[in-house]
């Protein structure tokens, strides 16, 4: 894009948009859906705005922000979908709040960085498909596992399972979970069929030790089908993998750390893939009990695994070839 003579502040909420004009220093309020934001390009244009120099900017704010991403990116405007917490972090001492206030502060945080910020790009509609039947499936799960706790505390309670009401509802309820779980997961799969990239790069990762169907469909939505970062080592840092020193003049040398801000989600499931990688690839399990003997806190090794898996997938989707054990050429 040309170089940016205008920032375009937008606080995004399920059904306003509030925008401020950073150079004008004026405010207006539309409605987050098409006619809101066909409202807001001819009010920008009204206001002598040459959209080919200006950069819009909002946070993230997951499904209220997805439309506005889209007709911008369709129209070819120039925007900027920023975290929240780096915006708000930018913002120094502040008292008070509201919509209006929030805009000025966005439209001030592009200004500001203008020459640093790159332009985002919205991800593809069928990841976004994707996505939403993910989040479906971890509700139904949940459910699911709570019906069984559920059912787990009643049985010690109930003498007649057979004739007992609650008990016959509960497995009832439990068996159309399962089924609705299966018919979502099966959804899933027929989508990610539907496209070659996507299949491709899901058949990759699952290849890797530890990598399984719910591993493989997140990384896949988190990575937007591996285009969103440029190295492994970005998204274990992204995830939360990565130690960072702490250290400060002569006298604080604290060992490395990781960083609180994360995705603790896709943490959370390296985790299990790493817990689960141990038991099932011997390299790996061999490394892990190396080094918690040489005296190596177990909680480490672990992270040195997971981020060996995220390596490893990586490096296979990269390469466009499949995982395979080193172990097997030994014997």
């Amino acid at each position: 894009m040309k170089k940016v003579k205008e920032t375009i502040g937008i606080d995004v909420s399920k059904l306003t948009l509030d925008v401020y004009l950073k150079t004008t220093k004026v405010h207006q309020q539309f409605s987050n859906d098409s006619k809101g934001f066909k409202q807001l390009i001819s009010w920008c244009k009204k206001q002598k705005v040459n959209l080919d120099e200006t950069l819009f900017c909002f946070e993230h704010t997951g499904w209220y922000c997805l439309l506005l991403s889209y007709f911008l990116y369709e129209n070819k405007y120039a925007y900027c979908c920023v975290n929240a917490i780096e915006i708000k972090r930018s913002m120094g001492l502040r008292r008070g709040k509201s919509d209006k206030a929030d805009a000025w502060e966005i439209a001030n945080y592009a200004w500001l960085r203008r020459d640093e910020l790159v332009p985002s790009t919205p991800p593809a509609k069928k990841l976004i498909e994707l996505q939403r039947m993910m989040s479906l499936r971890e509700q139904l799960v949940k459910q699911l596992t709570a019906s069984k706790n559920l059912y787990k505390g009643m049985q010690d309670l109930v003498s007649d399972e057979v004739n007992d009401v609650s008990i016959v509802i509960l497995k009832e309820n439990m068996v159309q979970l399962n089924n609705q779980i299966t018919a979502i997961e099966k959804a899933m799969n027929e989508l990610i069929k539907n496209d070659e990239t996507m299949i491709n790069n899901y058949k990759l990762s699952k290849t890797v030790k530890g990598v399984g169907m719910v591993l493989a469909v997140q990384m896949l939505l988190h990575t937007h089908n591996y285009t969103r970062f440029e190295s492994s080592r970005q998204f274990s840092a992204y995830c939360g993998l990565v130690p960072y020193p702490y250290q400060s003049g002569t006298s604080i040398h604290g060992r490395h750390k990781i960083h609180g801000i994360s995705d603790k989600k896709m943490k959370s499931l390296l985790s299990m893939s790493a817990i689960s990688a141990i038991q099932h690839d011997k390299e790996l399990k061999l490394y892990y009990q190396k080094r918690v003997e040489e005296g190596k806190p177990k909680m480490v090794v672990l992270n040195i695994i997971r981020n060996k898996i995220v390596s490893r997938v990586f490096a296979t989707v990269n390469r466009g070839t499949p995982y395979v054990e080193i172990s097997k050429f030994c014997a």
